[in-house]
């Protein structure tokens, strides 16, 4: 959901980063954040390796974390360069004046004046994203604008600010109402009652709306993200400008000490960290800042926290679970589907390869998440979690192991359940799509197996 940007970048074409993040899967292998990593507008650069299957590790360089397209974020150093005091002072001067207009501060200042207008001065404009007052319409007479803007406009933000939908750079992709509510009568089922939302902003939005409307409300939230348009809305105590790929904050310690004192309230307990990054992220990146989070909030010292992680929950695409159990072995997968409003593919109620395929992964006991059974979803009790209704028993694998909602069916000689669609080729030696390309025989053409052309210029595509 949310603000987050898709992927790091570095030099070239820089579209394989997502996949790459080992060394020696050949192409771009991340290794994170250093000490003394240089800056863009973004924040401090990750540190990559340029490698390739076989061969010794290539030379090292620094991308910006949050931008994968360059065009986006040019950012770009080699790490043994020698960077002039010229450059230097340029790019601090560069990243200056790549700073929002207002501070944080000045834009809680302005929100305080603008509700106090009446409803005819209040415009917001649209190209410009920005709340209007009176003596700045001239400056955007030609750009578009709402008017009239409500009380209950400015409490759903996420719904008067477009969302970033740029795939290569942003993945602004909102939670639809059902996903949402679904999500919040869970954490309070669950007895939660602080969310620090990273990257979630309609959840934090439908808190925010909840706890302003009813006394009997006690869930409070503090949203981070990356968009900083959000803190036109949002005072210090309730948004912290944030990227979770470097786990930077924007606001400096000001905004590190809000953080830090959410996470320690009531000495740490009833708080769970919610995140929905974007699903081109670097896994690595984002488990190292979710795992810098976690440590802030065990600092709070309380009994018991040290052999304890804070409970959370990751929302990704099912086909990243190796991947998020690599860093975070404790964690396990729901069924539950979460769908987004503005997202054409992940909508609920869509059958087969049209469902969603995001999922909820959690440090918590899994018999703990109820999923409505009215959705479709039932309590496997061998497994002792609820699962999809098409997710049936495996006796072989002793194990619930649909991941998309179909059911799989067991193959012997993989020795573990597969896609219903896939039949075991003695080629390869695994499961695969019945008019796959078998690895070992042939390298042609993927769409109509056909040597002499690739996949993008095949003439059967047309």
């Amino acid at each position: 959901e949310g603000g987050g940007n898709m992927a790091a970048s570095g030099e070239g074409d820089l579209e394989g980063l997502c996949g790459a993040e080992r060394p020696g899967a050949g192409g771009l292998a991340l290794l994170g954040l250093a000490p003394s990593a240089p800056s863009c507008p973004h924040g401090p650069a990750l540190l990559f390796v340029k490698t390739s299957q076989g061969k010794e590790e290539g030379r090292r360089f620094y991308a910006c974390s949050a931008c994968r397209d360059r065009k986006d974020c040019n950012f770009f150093q080699w790490e043994d360069e020698k960077v002039s005091e010229t450059r230097l002072a340029a790019r601090e001067e560069y990243n200056r004046n790549h700073q929002p207009p207002f501070t944080h501060r000045q834009n809680v200042e302005r929100y305080k004046s603008f509700v106090l207008l009446p409803l005819s001065k209040r415009r917001f404009c649209q190209e410009c994203q920005q709340l209007l007052f009176p003596a700045e319409w001239e400056k955007h007479l030609d750009h578009q604008f709402l008017c009239n803007i409500s009380t209950a406009q400015l409490k759903s933000p996420s719904q008067l600010l477009y969302p970033l939908e740029n795939k290569k750079t942003n993945a602004q992709y909102l939670f639809a109402d059902r996903s949402c509510q679904f999500l919040l009568d869970l954490i309070i089922d669950l007895g939660f009652r602080r969310v620090l939302s990273v990257g979630t902003p309609r959840l934090h939005e439908m808190i925010q709306s909840k706890a302003s409307q009813g006394e009997d409300f006690r869930v409070r939230s503090l949203l981070l993200d990356i968009d900083f348009r959000y803190s036109q809305f949002y005072t210090e105590d309730e948004f912290c400008h944030y990227n979770m790929f470097n786990h930077y904050f924007f606001g400096g310690e000001a905004a590190r000490e809000a953080c830090r004192k959410f996470l320690h309230q009531d000495n740490g307990g009833r708080v769970i960290l919610v995140t929905d990054p974007p699903f081109g992220g670097l896994v690595g990146a984002l488990a190292a800042s979710f795992k810098k989070l976690m440590a802030m909030w065990k600092e709070t010292g309380k009994e018991g926290h040290n052999n304890q992680e804070m409970p959370m929950f990751w929302i990704f695409p099912y086909f990243f679970e190796s991947r998020i159990l690599e860093f975070f072995p404790s964690f396990s997968m729901m069924d539950y589907q979460v769908d987004y409003d503005n997202h054409a593919l992940y909508k609920h109620g869509k059958t087969g390869r049209r469902q969603s395929p995001v999922r909820i992964f959690t440090n918590l006991t899994p018999s703990m998440i109820v999923l409505p059974v009215e959705e479709g979803y039932r309590f496997c009790t061998i497994c002792q979690r609820y699962v999809s209704s098409g997710n049936q028993h495996c006796e072989i694998c002793n194990s619930c192991t649909s991941k998309d909602g179909r059911r799989w069916k067991h193959c012997v000689l993989c020795k573990k359940c597969v896609k219903p669609s896939w039949f075991h080729c003695n080629n390869c030696n695994c499961c695969a799509l019945q008019n796959h390309t078998c690895e070992k025989t042939y390298a042609g053409c993927f769409v109509c197996g056909k040597a002499g052309h690739k996949r993008s210029t095949c003439p059967s595509l047309s």
